[in-house]
Order: C-alpha cells, then structure tokens, then sequence
C-alpha cells in the first residue's frame, strides 16, 4: 500500500484566490488537493467531506493554516479525530506541526485539551449567570408541565389516537409525555 500526502485548501469566498495555497501544498508534494470555496464556519464543506472519504491508511492530509481546515478547536478535533480513524495523519505547513512526530501528537492533545478548558470555562459562566439571573427573580427554569395537557394525550391515546398526533394536537412534546409515564405521573 503507498501512502500519499492529500491537500486541501479553502478560501471563503470566491472571490478570493487559492493560487498561494495550492502552489505551497504542491512543494509540499500533495498529489491530489481538494479545493474549497466556502466560509470555514459553514459545516457543509462537501470537498472536505470528499477529502475524509477519500483518504486511506498511511495517508497523509496537508493543509497550508489551520484556519483553512477549521474555525474553531472543537472542528479542528473532529476532523483530526476522523482523519485519525481512516489511519491517516494531518500535517499543517506554517506551525510545522505533524501528527506523525509524538511532538505533533502533543501539540494536538494540548489544543484538545484547551478546548476542554474553555468549554469548562464557558460552563461555569453559564452556571454564574444563571445563579445571578435566579437571585434576582429573573430566572425560573422551565414552565411546568400542565398535568391537565398530560391526561388529555393519554386519553386520546387510549381512545387509538397516535403517540405523535395526540402530543402534536395537544401541543406538548413527545419526550414530554413518555417522561410522564417513566415517572408513573400518568
């Protein structure tokens, strides 16, 4: 089985030329490159999705910036969980960064775990927020369930109407009503 290195270059628009990014992934020795013009924060790609098809065991996908692979930590992660699990590696040109090298590997297990810290971060905004927003009375939760609207399905269901059309008539949602019945409320 022979291994190749596989480009993909991405501008955001179309007016936006991908010559600089094709010519340094062709010194690079790309023997195939997938070419993409759409923003990287849109999660349609259809060239990337052709690209993690494509690749095979040993491969090799190159990229010029790690911006024109991902937007964010978490979609870097994704693809180079995907890229991993076909047995490929991932190379990014101006960082000199490879998976192949255990200090590719390391760099790459650091930004996944940045990531995890600035999720973690995020959370415990979140947590402050909703802490503050319910001491000032501004926060509720959710409304309570109407045990009326609950009783209603059920006897529409017992007189043979549908699970979906019962809860869709009666405007309360399907894991709603089955939670209701986990909890012997109905």
């Amino acid at each position: 089985m022979t291994s190749s290195k596989i480009g993909y270059c991405r501008v955001s628009t179309t007016e936006q030329n991908m010559a600089a990014q094709l010519e340094l992934l062709n010194k690079a020795g790309c023997h195939e490159i997938f070419k993409e013009k759409v923003s990287g924060s849109n999660a349609d790609r259809p060239e990337l999705k052709m690209l993690l098809a494509y690749i095979r065991k040993g491969d090799t996908v190159t990229v010029t910036k790690l911006d024109r692979l991902a937007r964010s930590t978490k979609d870097l992660l994704n693809i180079a969980e995907a890229i991993k699990k076909k047995g490929a590696d991932f190379e990014v040109l101006n960082i000199n960064l490879d998976t192949k090298s255990p200090t590719g590997q390391l760099m790459l297990t650091m930004l996944a775990a940045i990531a995890e810290f600035e999720r973690g971060i995020m959370l415990e905004r979140q947590r402050e927020g909703i802490d503050i927003a319910k001491a000032d009375g501004k926060y509720k939760g959710r409304k309570p369930i109407n045990e009326a609207k609950l009783q209603q399905v059920q006897k529409l269901v017992d007189s043979g109407t549908s699970v979906s059309k019962a809860v869709s008539d009666v405007g309360i949602g399907r894991r709603t009503y089955y939670k209701a019945i986990e909890e012997g409320r109905i």
